[in-house]
């Protein structure tokens, strides 16, 4: 597998933990702050976040959830501790499947390629990534920099364009 994909990973995992970090910091009424457009409140975006995460290396690896959205808000050292696990293992499952390869479907559908799963994934991050960094910036919050090239800056040693 390409070392692009692995990158693209460790960045997944690391804007995840960033913004959990973010997080931590804000009290429970701040964590159920919800903004028009985005998938829902600051709490429970987070677990469809990290579930959906779980959700994708069980197609790809057999990985084993442990949450799902019905579970609830486990708190953000859990969801801390849940997304440290699912990216460890996004990124250990890189050489570990066949891109072309299909994992089952769920009820009636057909299986799914894996380069589509883990492709997901990574967009899945970004965009709910996003909507959490939308409602706090509309409410004054500071979220920091998260985008590529701070983690690309950080890791790889190359300036910016």
């Amino acid at each position: 597998m390409s070392d692009v994909l692995l990158q693209a990973l460790r960045y997944n995992k690391w804007a995840n933990l960033t913004l959990l970090d973010v997080c931590a910091g804000l009290n429970e009424e701040q964590m159920q702050l919800a903004s028009s457009g985005t998938y829902g409140t600051i709490a429970d975006t987070w677990v469809h976040l990290l579930a959906a995460e779980e959700r994708y290396l069980r197609r790809l690896v057999g990985f084993e959830p442990r949450i799902k959205e019905d579970d609830g808000f486990p708190g953000l050292a859990k969801l801390r501790e849940l997304a440290e696990l699912s990216g460890d293992a996004l990124i250990a499952a890189v050489g570990h499947f066949d891109p072309d390869g299909a994992s089952p479907g769920r009820q009636g559908e057909e299986g799914v390629r894996h380069w589509l799963v883990m492709t997901q994934a990574i967009h899945h991050g970004n965009d709910h990534r996003t909507h959490i960094c939308t409602i706090l910036g509309q409410n004054g919050i500071s979220y920091g920099d998260l985008d590529v090239w701070a983690f690309g800056v950080g890791n790889d040693g190359y300036e910016q364009c």
